[in-house]
Order: structure tokens, then sequence, then C-alpha cells
């Protein structure tokens, strides 16, 4: 096989028409892998999506072909896909106010020209879920757009399939997650086009390093939540002067130990029984 890409986390490969996507273990944030794995990361992304593509195929098609016919040495942690067409649009649904759309909220009022009423503040949740898409920069951080950015990048037909679509799957998220006593906060998705043109969902979907999760018994606006995701992370190296800027920090065992068991505890409690 051929390797087409490295990216911050997954490596794409190429096997005749299809493509194989490995999750590796490598962890990023801010758009800077660390040196540091968290064992067994790559495994829990790969199986959790596999999980949720299975349970959003009457919303939209995706990628996968198989997640066992790939070589031995990647099976649990690789997808066979089929090739598509990205759209180079991250599409992010958001149902809860925090990260950097807290910032934009209170420097504007909105969210990638969202309008929301005043008096919001930390972890609140929305009226109603809101599409906020961000460019999807091959080098640096990824910028803000508006639905109008999208129409004007990708087409007005598109932009509105990628809003509707990304709505959809992060409603269903947030419903499946909610009878587990999960609370999704926002998703990011990624979309490409089949051959015949039709919007396929791809690369991962509603996983710890795509999606902010809370606990839902321990929700309580107008403060940091305790997360399932990398946000936990992201805290850890606000308390070491990092500037955010390549090289990443070592990541303390520690800190590895509890990125893994929160990754580990939010797939056993959204799979369990299902």
């Amino acid at each position: 096989m051929e390797l087409l890409h490295s990216g911050k986390v997954r490596d794409v490969y190429a096997d005749g028409d299809d493509i194989v996507l490995v999750a590796s273990d490598r962890v990023s944030i801010y758009d800077v892998v660390l040196p540091t794995p968290v064992p067994g990361k790559g495994r829990i992304l790969t199986q959790l999506s596999a999980w949720w593509f299975d349970r959003l195929t009457d919303i939209t098609p995706n990628h996968v072909i198989s997640t066992t016919d790939v070589p031995a040495r990647w099976l649990g942690r690789a997808i066979r896909c089929r090739r598509l067409d990205m759209v180079p649009v991250e599409c992010i649904a958001r149902g809860y106010l925090t990260g950097l759309g807290l910032v934009s909220y209170k420097e504007t009022g909105a969210v990638s020209g969202v309008s929301l009423p005043p008096g919001l503040g930390e972890a609140s949740q929305l009226p109603e879920p809101i599409f906020t898409p961000t460019t999807k920069a091959a080098a640096g951080h990824d910028e803000p757009m508006t639905f109008q950015d999208v129409a004007d990048l990708a087409g007005a037909q598109t932009a509105g399939e990628l809003s509707r679509v990304t709505l959809q799957v992060y409603r269903r998220g947030s419903e499946l997650a909610a009878m587990r006593g999960i609370i999704v906060a926002d998703t990011k998705l990624e979309f490409g086009r089949a051959a015949d043109g039709t919007l396929v969902l791809a690369d991962e979907v509603l996983t710890p390093d795509s999606s902010r999760f809370w606990p839902a018994e321990e929700y309580e606006p107008g403060r940091p939540q305790h997360s399932f995701d990398k946000q936990y992370l992201r805290d850890w190296s606000a308390t070491i002067g990092w500037d955010r800027t390549p090289p990443g920090p070592e990541i303390p065992a520690d800190v590895v130990a509890a990125m893994t068991a929160r990754y580990t505890g939010l797939f056993e409690r959204l799979t369990a029984g299902a």
C-alpha cells in the first residue's frame, strides 16, 4: 500500500481503488502533535466511529467499506474506505456554548455569523443547535466561516446539504448519548462527494477527538465542565506555560493515564448494551 498522507492523528494509505484510514495513538491540541502517545487511543477512535456510522445510515451514507478487511497489524484501528472528493470545510454543530464559540459570542454576540440571545455564558445550552463551520486548513489554524462563506466556496446547494446533515447527525448523536447520561456539547464532521455526486460522511464521527462530551449528572452551566474528551489535555497544557506552538510538550504519565481513562470510559458508557 502507498502512504498518501500522514495527518495529526491518522495515516491514509491507498490500496487499489480503496483507501485505508489508520488511527494512531498520536494526540494533538491546538493543531500541534504532542510527542507523547496515548496508548489505545487509535483503537477507541476507530471502534467508536464505526459504532456511530452504523447508527447514522438512515441520515447519511458513509465512507466505510469494511472494518475487518485491513492489514492484520492494524486490525481494530483501521477502516477500509471509499475514495471521496473531500469538501474543504470542517462542519461543526454546537448545542452548547463553550470554547472558541464562547470567545466569538463574547466578542460579537454571534458564532459564525449566527446571532445568539444575550446573557449566555460558559456551557449555556443554545435555544437550538447551530451550524458553525470553519475552514479546513492544510497548515496552521482553521478559521471561522459563515454559511455564506461555505456557499461561496462550495455552492449554495452544498452549503445547505452540509448544514442540514451536520445538524441531523448532531441531533441523533445527542439523543443516543443522552440515553446514556452524556451531553454532546458540539461535534465536528467531514464530508466528501462520491463519484456519483452523493454527499458522504467521512473521516471520524462523534469521537472524543472531534466532539465535546460531558457527563449529564455533573452538568452545571456557568463553569467549565468535566469532559470525556481532549479538553482535559487542553486544560492541562494551559497550566504549564506552553505557547501553543511547536514543539509540543511531553505529557506526564498521570495525564496520559487520565486521558486513557476518559476515552475508555466514554466508549464503554456509550456502547454499553448496544
